[in-house]
């Protein structure tokens, strides 16, 4: 594979963030330069993540923090995804279970979607998994129920767990899935957030860029590799997180680019 032909053709840049250019609430030392670099050379970006535990405006939050200026147009979320596929897809749901956060909940509540909880008897119209760090065993059983029951099911993202720098597992969406999974039999009909190429797509067609022209870089093959797989766009590992140089050997293909973190990958489009 030529990557220095690739390299050349990149102008726009697409982050993943948990493992890639932060961990937990600590900011990676080069991440600040490499944005930085990116601008300097006139090269676009933008982040995305799957994580639906907080809003839009948590993200910009968290990044200005960071000392990371970012507009609403540059952060891309599963959260506004799912919002925007039931908008799109479903326009006849009206009433709906989320197992998620008050975060995910409130901006379906906002678009003026009716929720229901654990001791409603009647069906919702649709049934949404997400990364529920407020998880109670209710819930989840009754999310169960719903899934038994036949009702339309969507999850936000596949994520088996979310990185962090805490000595814990963070159980994620996709476990959850497996969890309903195993005790109904029932897959979600609908997966969004990465690996689905679509967010990368729209963007793309917004910004009038090509396929090759965008480089999307993350610690997850399983998420951010194989999004950029699906979207013709360059993929680009980084070990900043939760993937292993062992387990990249093994599971990385002949077009990706494995670097040890983002200060590598800036080297290599010399900012």
């Amino acid at each position: 594979m030529n990557f220095e032909a690739r390299l050349r053709r990149i102008r726009h840049v697409v982050m993943d963030m948990d493992g890639t250019i932060y961990m937990g609430s600590r900011i990676f030392p080069y991440t600040l330069d490499f944005l930085r670099g990116l601008e300097a050379h006139g090269i676009g970006y933008s982040f995305l993540t799957n994580n639906p535990t907080r809003s839009r405006e948590d993200y910009l939050r968290k990044l200005s923090g960071m000392g990371i200026s970012c507009t609403a147009e540059q952060m891309l979320t599963t959260s506004q995804t799912a919002l925007e596929y039931v908008r799109r897809h479903m326009p006849a749901v009206r009433r709906i279970f989320i197992l998620g956060t008050e975060s995910l909940q409130n901006l379906f509540r906002g678009a003026g979607y009716i929720l229901t909880d654990e001791n409603d008897q009647e069906a919702p119209d649709l049934l949404i998994v997400s990364f529920d760090t407020t998880l109670v065993y209710p819930r989840l059983c009754k999310a169960a129920w719903w899934a038994s029951k036949g009702v339309p099911y969507l999850a936000t993202n596949p994520d088996r767990v979310c990185p962090t720098e805490e000595e814990t597992v963070l159980v994620d969406c996709g476990s959850l899935q497996h969890c309903i999974e195993y005790a109904t039999g029932r897959k979600a009909d609908i997966v969004l957030g990465k690996p689905d190429p679509t967010m990368l797509h729209e963007l793309e067609a917004e910004l009038g860029l090509e396929r090759d022209e965008v480089a999307m870089i993350g610690d997850r093959v399983y998420t951010d590799i194989a999004m950029a797989r699906n979207a013709g766009a360059l993929p680009v590992l980084v070990l900043s997180g939760e993937t292993t140089p062992e387990l990249a050997k093994q599971a990385c293909l002949e077009g990706d680019l494995v670097v040890p973190d983002l200060a590598a990958f800036g080297e290599m489009l010399n900012l």
